[in-house]
Formats: structure tokens, C-alpha cells, sequence
């Protein structure tokens, strides 16, 4: 990749206007990338480096390089993009070099189902990165065309980081796209990154092609290179290859695929992806088929709400989503990017949990009247909301106010250490895990004595062998039944 100098250069040459030796965050400006093995004009023969530029930017730079490539059915523009996002003292915080495009199954207007492809545009911009730390994920979000994006948020745990969540909202507004969508208007689609941890100060990188596939998407990545939290401004030489790369792998020119769209009755499968050199046409291999890595428990979080200088509400308790799309998703709370909100009251009170601006999940509480002296409080109302990273919108949005969990005496707390299901409907359940709460009557900031779920009770195992001995005594019964009865039929018969 060449440096910003190199570019303006070549920009210069050509008569064209020269970039400011310093670009600002909102200015972009777009170069003929080099291929590997393929010179430049007015170059050598030298291949493209590959690997971030080490040289000196401004915040947020970016970097749009088209690369032109011959496909079966033509020709089609694919662009590069490079995101150098800088921290408060201007040093690199989150590096970000790669390529990408997407197949995308949609509606037609007359009921056929047509795939396209949505390639990233000459314009893009990424509003909304952030670097991260310890207690906020990482996030690259660019958008591109007319009302496209695409986001990953990074996570940092303990020695590695990871990709989280991939979002891509594509607008089938975008007529030269989707020139007869039946449906209009933006459509989100959020998929678990797959691929596998990094050690910090590493750099991640994969320049063979790979694909992660999601309800009628499939988002196609290639030349990656990426670190996030990167240390003392500097990227990492030391290298994370990819399973698709091996380690005498060289960059590979990226997956051919036309750009027309192609009627069919039914969803189709994506088309043919093949690597594509000067003299001839390899076909790419499917990666091999590994099981889904479980989901581990999440952690667990302590939450409090004031009225005042006096906590009002306690909660101690870890969270997961399940989310049923085409395929399940677990999502897990992090305790760390989580903030807590909410409002106490006499007879209601609410707790609104805000994982990172993309997970709302809101518990609402409150008493009743058991006797004419005695009152509990219980979990009557559950609501959850998906946001988008990029914009804010509502990915999806669930709500159960019927519940009637997790009762105990009012002046006393709920714990419940096993993991309880809360069905929201039926594309959405809550997990709770290490459960302690208390949202009323707070005093001293502790919690007041533990009323147990019959899950956590030494008695627990009691209720399998009482149904036990009751399903043994109902055979018992049925069969001293059938035996008086045998008795009675012989008794009306008399011999002759």
C-alpha cells in the first residue's frame, strides 16, 4: 500500500488538485491501489507492501483505493479501505486496513427472489469509531452508497481481543442496487464475529479470501489487516494469520463475482466465489465445517440505583440474550460497558441496563397485597431492545409485561443462583445467572436477608423422588383396581 506522499505525487502528476499534507477527519481522498505482482504507472514492477503505513496522519485518516479487476461478465471497481483512528494524544489507538463486499438475496417486485452484490463505493466514511479501552469496546463503523453500513465492535479480554458483533444494514432504496426490491427501506443484519482471539499487540491479518453468512447475506473479506487497542501508538509487526492463510501464503487478487443481479423462484445460493490470477482461474475451497465454540456464562454485575444520596435498588446478577434469528444468537452482558438506570418508587421500580448503546434490557417491578398485613414484590414487566452501533436504530425490540417472578417479602431480597429463563416472545429469551435483588427497602447499602428460588434449595432434590413415590402409588392403585375388578366379573358367573 503506498504512503499518502506517493499518492499525492501521482495525483500531482496527472494535473489533478494535490491533498492537503494533513487531512482532516472528514476528508477522503481515492487512489488506483496496486495489485500485487502488477505495476503502477510510472513504477517499477515492486508488488504492493502489504501491512499498515507506518507514516505519520491525522486522526481518523482513510484511505478509499479502487482496484479494478476483469470478471467472467465484465468488469467491476472494488475499493480498499484503511481506517487510522487516533486517540486523545494522537497517537494510533485502532488500525484497520482491508476489502470486502457483500451477496445480498432479496424480493423482487413480482415475488422471484434475485441475489446482487453491493460493493463498497468510492465515498465512505466512518463516523462513530471509537478506540476502546478496558471498560468500551472497540468499534470500526464505515458507511458508504446511498444509506449502506457496516460496524464490528471489538472487545478486550484479559491477554486477547475479538471481534464481537458484525452489523451490515443495507438499503434497498438504493435502486441501482435493488432496482425492483419489494420491500423498501433499510434492513440490519447483526452476526457473531467467527473467527478466533488475538493477542494484544499483535496485528491481525488474512489475505485469503473467508465468508460469514447470515440469514440472506454473505459478507466476503479479503487483504485484512487490523489491530485493535493498539500500545504506545505503534502497530504491531508481529502477526495472527487467519486459518484461510497459510504460512508461505502470499496476497491473493480478491474473489471475482459480477455485479448483475439473477431472477430465480426460490432463494439462491450465493454465487461462485474464484480467486482470480492474470493467466488462469483457481476456484476457492469451502473452509472446513467446525462446530459452534458454546457460549460461556456471563459474567456477573453488581447494579445499584440512588433516590438522593440513599441507594434505593441493589442487583447482582449476569445476563444473557437469546436471540432466534436464522439462527440462534447468545449475546452476553458485559458488566463492564454496562450502565444502569432507573427509578425507584413505593409500589414500582424500575432497573434499565444500557450494555455499550446496543443492548437495553429494562426490569419493572412491583408490590401486592398477599393478606390484609403482608405485601411482596415480584418481576412484572420485562422489556429488551437491539440498537444498531452505527446509527441507533431499533434492530429489534421485545416486551413480556405478564411475568410474575421472583416474589419475595417486601423488606427482604430475591437470590437465585441458577440460571432462570424469562420468555420475553418468542424470538427472545432472557437468562439470568448468580441472581440477587432486591428493589425495594434498601437499608445501608446492603441487601436485606435472601428469600431462596426452590432451584437453590437443599430441598430441591426432594421434589423428583416425591413425584417418584407418587407415580409408584398411582401404579399400585391402578392395579389393586384392576384386581377387584377381575373379582367382581368371576362373581356373576355360577356353575351349572
Amino acid at each position: 500500500m503506498e504512503s499518502s506522499g506517493g499518492a499525492e505525487r501521482r495525483l500531482a502528476a496527472r494535473g489533478r488538485p494535490r491533498p492537503a499534507p494533513h487531512m482532516t477527519a472528514g476528508e477522503v481522498f481515492v487512489a488506483p491501489a496496486r495489485r500485487p505482482g502488477v505495476p503502477t504507472a510510472g513504477s517499477g514492477s515492486s508488488t504492493a507492501a502489504m501491512g499498515p503505513s507506518r507514516s505519520a496522519a491525522s486522526s481518523c485518516r482513510r484511505f478509499l483505493l479502487p482496484l479494478l479487476l476483469l470478471g467472467v461478465s465484465g468488469f467491476f471497481q472494488s475499493y480498499a479501505v484503511e481506517v487510522d483512528i487516533k486517540d486523545a494524544s494522537n497517537a494510533t489507538c485502532l488500525y484497520a486496513d482491508w476489502m470486502m463486499r457483500f451477496l445480498i438475496t432479496y424480493e423482487s417486485n413480482n415475488g422471484d427472489y434475485k441475489t446482487t452484490t453491493l460493493n463498497l463505493s468510492s465515498s465512505v466514511t466512518h463516523n462513530g469509531s471509537v478506540c476502546g479501552n478496558d471498560t468500551q469496546a472497540a468499534l470500526v463503523a464505515v458507511q458508504f452508497g446511498e444509506g449502506h453500513s457496516w460496524s464490528i465492535n471489538i472487545t478486550k479480554n484479559n491477554e486477547t481481543y475479538q471481534g464481537d458483533f458484525i452489523t451490515l444494514t443495507y438499503n434497498t432504496n438504493d435502486t441501482a442496487v435493488f432496482p425492483d426490491a419489494k420491500r423498501k427501506g433499510p434492513v440490519t443484519v447483526l452476526v457473531k464475529d467467527p473467527l478466533h482471539p488475538v493477542q494484544l499487540n499483535t496485528v491481525f491479518v488474512c489475505h485469503n479470501s473467508y465468508l460469514i453468512e447470515a440469514e440472506n447475506t454473505t459478507q466476503i473479506f479479503w487483504n485484512v489487516t487490523m489491530q485493535a487497542f493498539v500500545q504506545n501508538g505503534t502497530v504491531s509487526k508481529k502477526e495472527s494469520r487467519c486459518p484461510a492463510d497459510t504460512p508461505t501464503s502470499a496476497p491473493t487478487v480478491p474473489p471475482t463475482i459480477a455485479n448483475v443481479t439473477t431472477p430465480t423462484s426460490a432463494p439462491t445460493v450465493p454465487p461462485t466465489i474464484a480467486n482470480v490470477t492474470t493467466a488462469f482461474t483457481t476456484t476457492l475451497s469451502p473452509a472446513p465445517t467446525t462446530a459452534p465454540k458454546p457460549v460461556e456464562n456471563p459474567d456477573t454485575g453488581n447494579y445499584s440505583l440512588k433516590s438522593g444520596n440513599k441507594t434505593c435498588f441493589l442487583a447482582t446478577l449476569g445476563l444473557q440474550l437469546n436471540v432466534s434469528q436464522d439462527k440462534p444468537l447468545l449475546i452476553n452482558i458485559n458488566p463492564k460497558t454496562t450502565v444502569a438506570d432507573g427509578a425507584c418508587g413505593n409500589t414500582t421500580a424500575t432497573l434499565k441496563l444500557n450494555d455499550g448503546n446496543s443492548t437495553l434490557i429494562g426490569f419493572t417491578f412491583a408490590v401486592k397485597n398477599t393478606s390484609a398485613s403482608v405485601q411482596k414484590f415480584y418481576l412484572r414487566e420485562v422489556n429488551v431492545t437491539l440498537l444498531s452501533r452505527v446509527n441507533g436504530s431499533v434492530i429489534s425490540s421485545a416486551d413480556n409485561s405478564n411475568f410474575s417472578k421472583w416474589d419475595a417479602f417486601l423488606g427482604s431480597s430475591y437470590m437465585c443462583r441458577k440460571e432462570q429463563t424469562l420468555q420475553i416472545n418468542e424470538d427472545v429469551q432472557v437468562h439470568t445467572f448468580n441472581l440477587w435483588i432486591q428493589p425495594f427497602l434498601v437499608e445501608a447499602n446492603k441487601f436485606a436477608t435472601a428469600e431462596e428460588c426452590i432451584a437453590d434449595s437443599d430441598l430441591n432434590f426432594l421434589i423428583p423422588i416425591a413425584v417418584g413415590v407418587a407415580l409408584g402409588f398411582l401404579i399400585i392403585l391402578v392395579f389393586i383396581s384392576y384386581i377387584i375388578g377381575r373379582r367382581k366379573s368371576r362373581t356373576g358367573y355360577q356353575s351349572v
